[in-house]
């Protein structure tokens, strides 16, 4: 970063993009390019954590399910599809109108939403699975448990789980700055994108930048995201 995103000069406020500051300064004189460059870090970071996170949480729970089946199983599959029926994005603002806005609630609803819609379809996944003959040979030989797990449940769930998981980090980023810019995210003077285009509505029509520069950020990521995934999905598909 040229310059330090959080250091306020009043007097340096609309700056015109220069050596100095690449993309100008905003309203309160602190450089642009450098608030951008940070806002990966809450942005990109914090939608990779929660994917990370959801994702381990969901094996937990649907080998928890699938191995002790019966009324659990049961419970599980009711409360999925209780909770499913609404969108996760409105499950996610009920949760955070709950808790309150920062980043850390969003974390926390975000882990939540997408934990859930993993764990049921990791659930379907290691039902498929649990039938297999090489799984009841696995068992006769004595593994049981954490090892059937990982050395049998989880690597042959790997490519499909990467696929979906890596395909909902561009609507996780989305998601974020959604939550940003109306106010229930990350709050300011943190730099996320969301709350940058948030901060720079006020100036549209005198300074569109503010949220241009921002929101060209956000659709560059997401959009290169979803040309990776796709790239990655069709290799898979390939090697299948």
């Amino acid at each position: 970063m040229p310059n330090d995103p959080y250091v306020v000069e009043v007097s340096k406020k609309f700056l015109a993009p220069s050596w100095a500051y690449p993309l100008g300064t905003d309203h309160l004189g602190r450089c642009t390019f450098s608030r951008i460059l940070l806002g990966i870090r809450y942005s990109v970071g914090s939608a990779v954590f929660i994917q990370i996170v959801a994702t381990i949480l969901a094996i937990f729970v649907g080998a928890i399910v699938v191995f002790t089946g019966g009324l659990i199983d049961f419970f599980f599959i009711r409360i999925c599809d209780i909770l499913l029926a609404f969108p996760t994005l409105v499950l996610a603002f009920g949760l955070l109108g709950i808790l309150g806005p920062s980043l850390k609630n969003v974390l926390v609803a975000l882990i939540f939403t997408q934990g859930i819609y993993y764990a049921r379809i990791l659930r379907g996944l290691f039902m498929s699975i649990k039938q297999k003959e090489f799984i009841q040979a696995a068992k006769v030989s004595g593994t049981s448990g954490f090892q059937l797990i990982s050395r049998h449940f989880i690597p042959n769930t790997m490519a499909p789980m990467l696929t979906i998981v890596s395909l909902d980090l561009g609507k996780v980023i989305l998601e974020i700055a959604g939550f940003s810019f109306i106010g229930l995210g990350v709050q300011a003077p943190t730099p996320e994108w969301g709350m940058m285009i948030s901060e720079g509505k006020q100036y549209i029509r005198l300074h569109p930048e503010l949220m241009l520069y921002p929101g060209i950020a956000v659709v560059i990521v997401v959009l290169l995201v979803n040309v990776l995934t796709n790239s990655v999905k069709k290799l898979n598909h390939q090697k299948g």
